[in-house]
């Protein structure tokens, strides 16, 4: 079994260029929305769900660290997210950086609860 931080090296580095890879197929375009922020911050809050219960229930926790914390870790951004919001409100786009919020936080949430439950339906 490989060490877990280096588990987690090799996984932050596989989130980071899935990440980027996002972020050049849907580029924020201008004063527009930063839907690839919210799309990777979503996407990754359903995988978290779907690959906890996969750790808990079929693989074990050996994987966590690689999966959860590195590569999930590597590929949220939450960071990106505060940064992306503060920008909105900096250009004045004061509704569009409240539903920015809304929507990352809620769907975010609500793609956790999803892969909890497929996960659940596919290895309980």
């Amino acid at each position: 079994m490989m060490n877990p931080f280096l588990q987690v090296a090799l996984g932050g580095s596989i989130g980071a260029v899935a990440r980027y890879s996002v972020y050049r197929a849907i580029a924020w375009h201008g004063p527009g929305f930063p839907i690839g922020t919210a799309l990777v911050n979503i996407l990754g809050s359903f995988l978290m769900g779907l690959l906890a219960v996969a750790c808990a229930e079929r693989f074990g926790h050996h994987y966590a660290p690689l999966l959860l914390t590195g590569v999930l870790g590597g590929f949220t951004t939450f960071s990106a997210f505060s940064l992306d919001a503060l920008t909105l409100w900096e250009r004045g786009q004061v509704w569009g950086m409240g539903l920015y919020i809304l929507v990352s936080v809620v769907m975010s949430l609500v793609a956790v609860i999803a892969g909890l439950a497929v996960g659940r339906g596919l290895w309980a």
